[in-house]
């Protein structure tokens, strides 16, 4: 077991992984706070991990000063990231008919009409940042038409889990106002909603918190009024936060591999496939939730005390070469079955269909659209935001 820090998995992230994943299964970290924690870096440890009831996503098993983590005012803080079974099991049964392939698929038009839409406004000017004028509003666009928030009231979400998920340490006041935005906007819609319900996945989530469901929901399924809020917020914040990354990604091997991006241009109906396997070689999530043991726990043949703070690396099991050959390599006709991207076990990403299916329709608006899509600029200047939980950039000039 080797000590590492966190800096390299920010400026390096899949060769510090090479070199962790070749050097030992488990490693003692010191993570970007300064606390201490333990990274799992190897696919099966990650697996086996991901499904282990022993490792806890409730932070009141942490051990007393092991973790400082995400601090979140209760109204966003009971959500399903934060939680064990049986409540987990409970809220996620509440929502996650929501996200079946069937719904998805329903949604595929109208994510098509929001992608053209988005493409119409800036085909004439022959460039642009594409995170922040395509893979960034489509899929808040999306959720927010899934949630039922007007059109008025529909603000700067990516401001706020930026400020939230990848802090500024010379402006520590941005993180706390973007919470304090959060809290108020969630408090007004819930409001709102509540007042005069629509046709919307949060109408229906406050009909289950108010016992006004009609479906039979009874005393022990309903919400409290923080896991209404928490689960608002997660859906949205969950819902942006994962596909704009992925979708970004996915551009951007393309524009690394034009045979690649001319392929799936000839042959769109192998978009599918593709999004699996950008998934896997550079999936929006580096690290799942962490985890916190209830006991002393075996990984990898290391011991992890409980209550101490495993994180599971997605990014590394993913370019597991003991797994996947040749991981390093965008290769679409791969066996990438197993990949974990987007999670495994219990904890499974709840709108991956969702985020499956707008990747996928927006690769194929693009690409149709603009046959001549480079980047503008360096390769080089294409930065990626500083942090060991997500990967994703933090910005895209393309031009066509």
């Amino acid at each position: 077991m080797q000590n590492s820090t966190a800096s390299g998995l920010m400026t390096d992230p899949y060769g510090t992984y090479a070199r962790l994943r070749e050097a030992g299964p488990v490693h003692r970290i010191t993570g970007p706070d300064g606390r201490p924690a333990w990274l799992v870096t190897r696919y099966d440890d990650v697996r086996r991990a991901l499904a282990d009831p022993r490792l806890s996503l409730d932070k009141a098993n942490a051990a007393r000063d092991n973790y400082t983590g995400f601090s979140l005012p209760s109204a966003l803080d009971r959500n399903l990231l934060n939680m064990d079974p049986p409540d987990h099991t409970r809220i996620r049964r509440l929502v996650v008919k929501a996200f079946t392939p069937g719904r998805v698929d329903k949604l595929r038009a109208p994510v098509r009409r929001i992608a053209d839409e988005l493409l119409d406004a800036v085909e004439a000017d022959g460039r642009t940042d594409l995170l922040a004028s395509y893979a960034g509003p489509l899929p808040i666009t999306v959720i927010c038409d899934l949630l039922g928030v007007p059109q008025e009231q529909r603000v700067d979400f990516r401001a706020w889990t930026d400020a939230m998920l990848v802090p500024d340490p010379t402006r520590t006041h941005l993180m706390k106002e973007a919470i304090g935005n959060m809290m108020r906007f969630f408090t007004t819609l819930i409001a709102s909603k509540r007042a005069a319900p629509g046709d919307d996945l949060l109408s229906d989530l406050i009909a289950v918190r108010d016992g006004d469901a009609g479906d039979g929901t009874d005393g022990a399924d309903r919400l409290s009024e923080d896991e209404l809020s928490s689960l608002a917020f997660l859906i949205l914040f969950a819902g942006y936060e994962n596909t704009v990354h992925l979708i970004a990604n996915s551009v951007l091997a393309l524009l690394d591999h034009p045979a690649l991006m001319d392929s799936l241009r000839a042959n769109p109906a192998g978009l599918g496939a593709a999004v699996e396997e950008f998934m896997r070689w550079d999936g929006p999530a580096a690290l799942a939730i962490r985890r916190f043991p209830l006991e002393n726990v075996e990984i990898g043949g290391v011991t992890v005390p409980a209550g101490e703070t495993v994180l599971l690396s997605l990014a590394s099991a993913n370019r597991d070469p003991h797994h996947f050959s040749e991981p390093d390599r965008l290769d679409l006709n791969r066996d990438r079955s197993g990949h974990l991207a987007l999670g495994h076990g219990i904890h499974y990403c709840l709108g991956a269909p969702l985020a499956r299916m707008e990747t996928e329709t927006a690769l194929a608006a693009l690409l149709e659209r603009f046959p001549g899509l480079a980047l503008d600029g360096a390769r080089e200047d294409v930065a990626r935001r500083p942090s060991i939980r997500a990967s994703g950039l933090i910005s895209l000039p393309v031009r066509w």
